[in-house]
């Protein structure tokens, strides 16, 4: 009878006055007046309870919005661009595209089968972060090309991407596949994994670990069979002829935008929230969401703003804010006024202040450390931070995840943070791996490196330490990707070192409680997650400890140490060993390795499962 998460598809992102209004309406009703945007383009509604849910989806219904298969294991909710159609860079506007694979796979029998979820996201072009395609299951880039004498457009296909604990990259699957193929290809895709993906194992069920098993090319082959084999479906190019629908019309004349006043709170705003559209005269708004939160009185105020500057032109982004398309320059001081009054009016959209989060502990019962309460505690000591390190930092990316699962994306950030465990004294600190180096443009080209784990509460000195020292020891023009790779990750961590020690909760009991949490961190009420997932099995903390003896097997490597490198490695592999052996229900000695290996070879090796 507790309260639970509804989570609502947004498709692209995609939001209309009315629909703003019906959610805001909702949330008001059945949940606590918060609304909240996800790393997926979604609206969450948190502490609903289930006997309200079938008159809130009623409700939604009325004005266009499903909450099918925003959940569990389906096709979750399609993300996309939130500029396209507006993009100086992008091939074409992939609105209608994502829009008619969204629709067509919605209940679609192919999809009624997986092992686990499935999550596609387009992109308008290929060199800037907005489609993300890079760590999708299915990645859709836009593409034109001359076939016979004629310009046809279609899309660079990637599939087998993915973050979470076994974070992998997208292998292309086809470099031009004409838009009338893009959807029966698609489902061939779902029909290969529904057939072969893992079932039972749900840590190994993702489509990555199947296009790893069997190899990109088999894998290619296996959907090329399978799309030949496919019954024709007319709704496979039907869209096409509507393509002309989903084209926005402004409902103003645009103009320039004007000159504000240098150094005024409206001058800074713009310079992060605002910038030009392919269309002269025309501009898109950014509006920055703390924690991807909004209430439902500024719901309707931002309904309000739509219907007077700029209609039904409002997308959700997957860095957690929203989005204003189609504002003329003469509107942006007047609706900048309006922002204010709401409360919604912050500067620093895409900056380094603009913190993206996972809910964390706050209402995910996967989450191991509060990821919200770090962004929190990071986007009120940041902008002091940016101003203080200028241009050189203020296009950083920061991202946090309560959990292995990733879902703050923290893998692609510059700055990424996952929630982590220690043990110190007898009691449970809440600790931070530090990831850094992701690279977010590029469609998420590049994971990060993880250096190892910090108290929670010594992340915002972490982040300190970390930027001052790129704007200090930088070259001329160096990323920080670049530099990351640079100087390394011993380097890195050397210079973090004294910042992974705990002082005695006799010393300061501060760091055994979590941000915006005074009670005593603990694990006890870890459960099932926010997304129909599972509670984390214990065997994650086993490997998660071995790959950190991994990785200090890598630097003594590194450091020529080569007999502590092997002693390192050999732990490393007898805890992953032992973990997964205990995870079977099998009893096992701590220090025993001839009995953890026999135990292994018996219950993992000679049964096939490992």
């Amino acid at each position: 009878d507790a309260p639970g998460m509804q989570r609502i598809k947004i498709p692209y992102g995609k939001l209309s006055a009315a629909q703003l209004e019906a959610l805001a309406d909702c949330a008001e009703e059945y949940s606590d007046e918060i609304l909240h945007v996800t790393t997926r383009q979604d609206i969450q509604l948190h502490f609903v309870h289930i006997e309200d849910t079938p008159d809130l989806m009623r409700r939604l219904a009325a004005v266009g919005i499903t909450t099918r298969e925003a959940c569990g294991n389906s096709v979750r909710n399609i993300t996309a661009c939130p500029i396209a159609g507006v993009c100086h860079e992008e091939a074409f506007d992939i609105t209608p595209y994502a829009d008619a694979l969204t629709y067509f796979l919605l209940g679609h029998p192919d999809v009624q089968d997986f092992g686990r979820k499935f999550k596609i996201a387009f992109s308008g072009c290929k060199s800037n972060p907005c489609g993300l395609t890079n760590f999708h299951d299915l990645g859709a880039i836009a593409r034109v090309r001359e076939v016979d004498g004629e310009m046809r457009r279609g899309f660079e296909l990637y599939v087998g991407g993915g973050l979470g604990s076994v974070p992998h990259e997208a292998k292309l699957l086809d470099d031009f596949v004409p838009e009338e193929e893009l959807l029966p290809l698609s489902q061939a895709v779902c029909r290969v994994f529904a057939r072969l993906g893992e079932k039972k194992n749900r840590a190994r069920a993702r489509i990555k670990f199947l296009v790893r098993q069997v190899g990109i090319e088999e894998f290619r082959r296996m959907v090329q069979e399978e799309r030949r084999g496919l019954r024709p479906d007319p709704r496979w190019t039907a869209f096409l002829a509507t393509l002309e629908h989903h084209r926005e019309t402004p409902l103003h004349q645009g103009s320039p935008l004007p000159s504000f006043e240098e150094g005024s709170a409206l001058a800074r705003w713009a310079r992060s929230n605002v910038q030009p559209q392919k269309q002269e005269g025309y501009y898109a708004l950014s509006i920055t969401l703390p924690l991807g939160d909004f209430t439902t009185r500024q719901a309707r105020g931002l309904a309000a703003i739509a219907r007077r500057y700029c209609g039904d032109t409002l997308r959700t982004t997957v860095d957690q804010n929203l989005l204003l398309r189609w504002i003329r320059g003469a509107d942006v001081a007047a609706i900048y006024g309006e922002l204010e009054r709401l409360g919604l009016a912050e500067a620093g959209a895409h900056r380094l202040s603009d913190v993206t989060s996972c809910p964390g502990t706050d209402t995910c019962k996967l989450g191991i450390a509060s990821s919200r309460g770090l962004a929190s505690e990071l986007r009120r000591r940041l902008p002091l931070l940016q101003e203080e390190l200028g241009e050189a930092v203020e296009g950083l990316h920061i991202k946090a995840s309560g959990c292995f699962n990733s879902c703050g994306q923290h893998h692609v950030a510059d700055l990424g943070f996952l929630g982590v465990s220690r043990n110190v004294g007898g009691r449970k600190v809440p600790h931070f791996q530090v990831v850094l180096g992701g690279q977010w443009t590029e469609n998420a080209a590049a994971y990060g490196l993880a250096i190892g784990a910090v108290p929670s509460k010594r992340v915002p000195e972490v982040v300190r330490r970390i930027t001052e020292r790129f704007v200090r020891e930088r070259q001329e023009g160096e990323s920080f990707q670049a530099f990351v790779r640079r100087i390394g990750k011993a380097n890195i961590r050397a210079g973090l070192q004294d910042l992974t020690t705990v002082p005695s909760y006799a010393e300061d009991p501060s760091y055994y409680s979590d941000w915006r949490d005074p009670r005593e961190y603990s694990l006890g009420d870890m459960g099932t997650g926010e997304c129909a997932g599972e509670i984390v099995p214990y065997v994650y903390f086993g490997l998660n400890a071995s790959e950190r003896e991994v990785f200090e097997a890598q630097l003594r490597l590194e450091a020529n140490e080569i007999g502590e490198a092997q002693q390192r490695a050999y732990g490393a592999m007898l805890n992953a060993a032992k973990a997964l052996v205990r995870h079977l229900g099998q009893q096992v000695a701590d220090d025993d390795a001839a009995e953890i290996v026999a135990q292994f070879r018996l219950h993992l090796h000679e049964t096939g499962l490992f």
